[in-house]
Order: structure tokens, then sequence, then C-alpha cells
């Protein structure tokens, strides 16, 4: 009697248009996640890459503002949307389709719908590199992306805070369970220096760094609480784009460089 043959694994591909996927994410909200994703993003610009950047945060897009973008995308056929270029970067996200105080009241399948759309509908042209800023939480957003998309691994965010770090080893065990490389962890607002030149600890000391030695992963390094990495965020100009040689734009490049050997 003869054997059925096994079944064909589904071999997912790239984002269209591009050649690796980073996924930048925290499971926890308010870490500053989405500032560091767009700050990353033009790091890896700095050393040669062509960026991408997708927002994948269907209820609070950030996007829009970090970058100052105003214009809505434009589509030739109805079916499929060209991203917005800014700065050389491709970029897309649900708030460049709505108007900015417009509420997203939508249940779980209409933003994986929105999600596959922002995949497989979106235009992207000849990038090295796609950077996706997560949204928190360990759901149907991050799940539409590992069963959709090859991935080439992904950066966790956290602050040191306890409360924040709870959330953030759920994240890691998702990835893990899903199969997702992870390249790392950053401490974000590590320190906050003050006008005295004394650092001040306001989130606690070390937890990143301590979580990244319990699961075995890369520690990336520390972001502290800097005003001038706020204001440009504020600004619509991120500070790595803007002021490449800003002691916070070379610690972007010190984990852009870490990371890099990922999609070589």
């Amino acid at each position: 009697m003869s054997q059925k043959p096994p079944p064909k694994q589904f071999i997912k591909s790239p984002i269209k248009g591009t050649r690796s996927t980073i996924m930048v994410s925290s499971a926890k909200g308010g870490v500053g996640k989405s500032t560091i994703a767009v700050n990353l993003a033009f790091a890896l610009q700095q050393l040669g890459f062509k960026i991408g950047i997708l927002d994948a945060d269907v209820y609070g897009p950030s996007l829009p503002k970090l970058l100052n973008i105003k214009e809505k995308p434009k589509s030739e056929d109805n079916k499929t949307i060209i991203p917005i270029e800014k700065f050389g970067a491709q970029c897309m996200s649900m708030g460049l389709l709505i108007d900015e105080q417009t509420p997203m009241m939508w249940r779980g399948p209409m933003v994986i719908s929105a999600i596959k759309t922002m995949i497989q509908k979106v235009l992207w042209k000849d990038r090295d590199i796609i950077i996706v800023d997560m949204p928190p939480g360990t759901g149907d957003t991050q799940l539409t992306f590992v069963q959709e998309v090859k991935l080439d691994g992904s950066i966790i965010v956290s602050t040191p805070q306890d409360l924040a770090l709870l959330d953030v080893k759920k994240g890691i065990q998702m990835f893990e369970k899903t199969g997702v490389k992870i390249l790392g962890l950053i401490d974000n607002m590590s320190i906050f220096e003050g006008d005295d030149g004394k650092e001040y600890k306001i989130f606690g000391e070390g937890g990143v760094k301590k979580t990244a030695k319990e699961f075995n992963k890369e520690f990336l390094g520390h972001l502290p609480l800097n005003l001038d990495l706020r204001a440009s965020a504020d600004n619509g100009e991120p500070l790595t784009y803007s002021k490449p040689d800003h002691k916070i734009s070379k610690l972007f490049k010190i984990i852009a460089e870490k990371i890099k050997p990922s999609f070589l």
C-alpha cells in the first residue's frame, strides 16, 4: 500500500519589493518603541541600506507624527498603495490612510485585514530592509506577520522597570514559540542626565540586561532619556537623520552595526 506524500509546507517570502524584514517590538506600550524603530531605521540608512518603515500599530499609529507626513498615499489602480517617501525612506502606516483624530474601533478580523493589506498591497520598491514598528501585545498583528512574512528577526525594547519586563518576557516567549529569531534587547530610558551632571535611574537599573541574560539573548545596548531625541520625534525629523553625529545617534549606529550581520 503506497503512502501519501507529506503535505507541502508553506514557504514564506519577504514582503514584495524588499529583501529583509526586522520587527521592533516590546509587548508593552509606553517604552519608546516607535521612536527607536524610526531612529534605528535611519541609523541603518546611514550605513548605506535602502530602508522602508512599516507602522503596524493600527490602533495607535505613530509614524505620521514621527516623520511629519501630511500627505495621503496614492493608488494608481485602486488595488495597490504607493508608499510615501520621506528622507529617502519609503513609509506606510494606517495613520496615513485615516484622519489623525479618528479612533480605530475595529475588531480582530478587521485588524488582520488591514495588516494583510499593508503586507501584500503596498508597492515597496527596491528596499534592503523594512523596519516594522509593532503594536504592544502578543495578538493578531504579531501572529499575522509570523504567518505571512519571512522575518529576519525581532528586536525587543523595554525600560528597565519590572512592570515593563513582565510583558517583555511574554513577548520573548511568543517569538520563541513561533520561530522568530530575537536579535537582541534594547534598554530604553535607562538613565536621565540632569542639568547637574548627575545620572538618575528613574526606571530602575539593569533589568533589561538581566532579562537578556536570563533568556540567552544578546543585549544590544542602553539608550538614555534625552531631550534632543524627544524634541526630534515631536518635530518629525529623526535625530539619526538630522544629526547623525549626535551622541544618541552614535548609540543607534552601534546597535545598527550589531544587527547588520542578520540580513547581509
